[in-house]
């Protein structure tokens, strides 16, 4: 099958050698997003904002692929602290609908320009 590179401005630019996201049939690869502000480039100020912002960036290139964030089957989401997990799942509900998708959430040492969360995930449309 042909792969398919999706590409929106609604979401920000590659800051490195990876696209936005990858779609093989029905299925699409996203990228990991962080915090940062497509019209900008710059990181948004504080956990909250960048957990929207991230979800914002999600959900901007899972449109640019023909589907939405309830398309989502399997999300990743990176913390560089893990006291922000019960944040993350408030913010969460306010992006996705039941039936959620599949999630990991893992603590890592440190992001991209000092992001405190990414996520990445993959989607059936």
């Amino acid at each position: 099958m042909a792969k398919e590179i999706i590409r929106t401005e609604g979401a920000p630019q590659a800051i490195g050698t990876y696209s936005q996201a990858v779609k093989v049939g029905d299925t699409v690869y996203l990228s990991g997003q962080i915090g940062l502000d497509p019209a900008t480039m710059q990181m948004v100020d504080g956990i909250e904002a960048q957990v929207h912002r991230v979800f914002t960036n999600l959900k901007a290139v899972a449109e640019a692929a023909g589907g939405s964030l309830n398309d989502v089957v399997k999300l990743n989401v990176f913390l560089t602290d893990l006291s922000h997990f019960a944040l993350v799942n408030t913010i969460m509900a306010e992006y996705f609908s039941t039936p959620y998708p599949a999630r990991a959430a893992v603590g890592v040492a440190s992001l991209p320009r000092n992001a405190l969360v990414e996520a990445d995930g993959v989607l059936v449309v």
